[in-house]
């Protein structure tokens, strides 16, 4: 059976190194900036425990997302996982430890991608994936390098010394979504290296409490949550994003998955299965998001009495219809997948589908996110500033005769705006905007990505074949 929520709650007290507001944090456990969160965290293990979504959550004593898919039947089940725990975050924790599961799936698949001439690193690919699986745990990575000026590749992680045991490196990385939660992090390069860039074309896995390993906080937006009643989200589902730096952190060798060798160091993402693995997860969540977004705005339409306006109604119609489209985008790319290495790794989702979907999912979210703004109006931004208003015995009373609203009381129409807020207007809410449009890297990777992906050619194809049919040739000038 997987670990327990108190299980990984106790793992995170290892000494790890995560500075915020200029300090060291002691113990993230306890911290306001991160202690609900990680509680979140923990739920989603204890999730496996329940009766009610055990058999979904776990196969064979691991949970369902480490696994291998080897059928389409596989891939519906892993999604189903997927769902659950998406489902207990309404959406909003993104880099849970099923989102690297799969990547570290995707790996197994096809462990002979990291066979190269300058390192071998097949066996702990699959020592990899084999220790997450069987101790249920949570990998964060940092795969994108920091933006430097020119001169100053050294401030990207980089070997600096071998020993006999292993490889020391120091430099940074970003950008390390839920990596303060986190066992381990996986250090590695998904953007495309120059071709003899080798001295960067690295990838391994550490615990995070390795001793030289610092993760630097931005703004904890639950730090500044008020409570749940005033930040019902961003209390509890603030997953966080940090900068890995690397201080002369000792890598043992069999931490180490690829060495000096920029193709197998772009290919273990991109000719695994693991990058199709990420969207699997990532459209999932997405289309549970909107869902969620969705139900809020139908919520807040009826709570203002304009549910039944066409205008109104037309509106949540094109979000409905967004969720249907997320939702297809799921179904697609199971119903589309694609043998791995000849049926030998398994089974994977449609590449075609999966690179669209991200296309999809980073334009539509900003839409979606306006539509229910317009939705919300100024009611949103006209809130009491926290639930000691209502408490207060002179202003109280006047906050419930003033802010109600037919059949609504004011107490639970100031609840709704305030989760309203938390989703679309505040700090916490821009992040997830910018996050939806980035979480798989820059546009011009993944986009690049989609033309490669074979589309392209069945579209050539059939607008050849028009001209062909009017005996058109193309620079011929007829």
């Amino acid at each position: 059976m997987t670990r327990s929520g108190h299980e990984y709650l106790e793992s995170l007290q290892d000494g790890r190194e995560v500075w915020l507001d200029g300090e060291r944090v002691k113990d993230i456990t306890t911290h306001a900036a991160f202690r609900n969160t990680a509680a979140s965290v923990a739920h989603l293990y204890d999730l496996a425990h329940d009766p009610v979504h055990r058999d979904v959550l776990v196969s064979g004593g691991v949970h369902r997302t480490y696994a291998v898919p080897r059928s389409y039947e596989d891939l519906v089940g892993r999604r189903r996982a997927y769902k659950v725990w998406a489902e207990s975050s309404f959406g909003f924790l993104g880099r849970t430890p099923d989102y690297m599961a799969g990547g570290a799936a995707g790996f197994a698949a096809v462990p002979h991608i990291f066979t190269t001439d300058t390192f071998d690193g097949a066996a702990n690919a699959l020592a990899y994936h084999r220790r997450l699986a069987e101790g249920g745990l949570y990998c964060a990575f940092t795969i994108t390098n920091p933006h430097s000026g020119k001169g100053d590749d050294d401030l990207v992680v980089r070997v600096v010394e071998e020993k006999d045991g292993g490889i020391v490196v120091r430099g940074a990385k970003m950008i390390g979504t839920g990596a303060v939660f986190a066992d381990e992090v996986i250090v590695g390069t998904i953007e495309p290296l120059a071709p003899g860039d080798v001295d960067h074309a690295l990838c391994f896995s550490v615990p995070v409490d390795t001793c030289g390993l610092k993760f630097v906080s931005r703004t904890s937006y639950e730090a500044q949550a008020r409570g749940v009643f005033d930040n019902p989200l961003s209390s509890r589902f603030d997953e966080n994003d940090s900068l890995l730096v690397c201080d002369d952190v000792f890598v043992p060798w069999e931490r180490v998955l690829t060495y000096r060798n920029v193709e197998a160091t772009a290919a273990m993402w991109w000719q695994t299965p693991a990058y199709l693995n990420f969207v699997h997860q990532a459209a999932t969540r997405f289309w549970t998001k909107l869902e969620f977004l969705t139900g809020l705005a139908i919520l807040l339409t009826r709570a203002g009495g304009t549910y039944q306006l066409p205008p109104v109604t037309q509106a949540v119609g094109r979000l409905l219809g967004m969720v249907a489209q997320a939702k297809a985008f799921v179904l697609a790319a199971e119903a589309s997948y694609e043998q791995v290495d000849g049926g030998r790794g398994g089974v994977m989702p449609g590449t075609e589908i999966s690179y669209a979907q991200r296309i999809m999912a980073g334009e539509l979210y900003p839409r979606a996110v306006q539509e229910i703004k317009q939705l919300a109006g100024g009611s949103v931004i006209q809130l009491p500033a926290s639930a000691e208003d209502l408490l207060h015995p002179e202003i109280g009373p006047v906050l419930s005769t003033y802010l109600r609203a037919p059949g609504t009381a004011a107490e639970d129409r100031i609840k709704l705006l305030k989760l309203a807020w938390d989703a679309l207007g505040s700090e916490f809410a821009a992040r997830h905007e910018q996050y939806e449009r980035f979480y798989h890297g820059a546009p011009h990777v993944y986009l690049t990505m989609q033309t490669w992906a074979g589309g392209a050619e069945s579209c050539e194809n059939l607008a050849q074949s028009c001209l062909d049919g009017y005996g058109l040739r193309l620079g011929t000038g007829q």
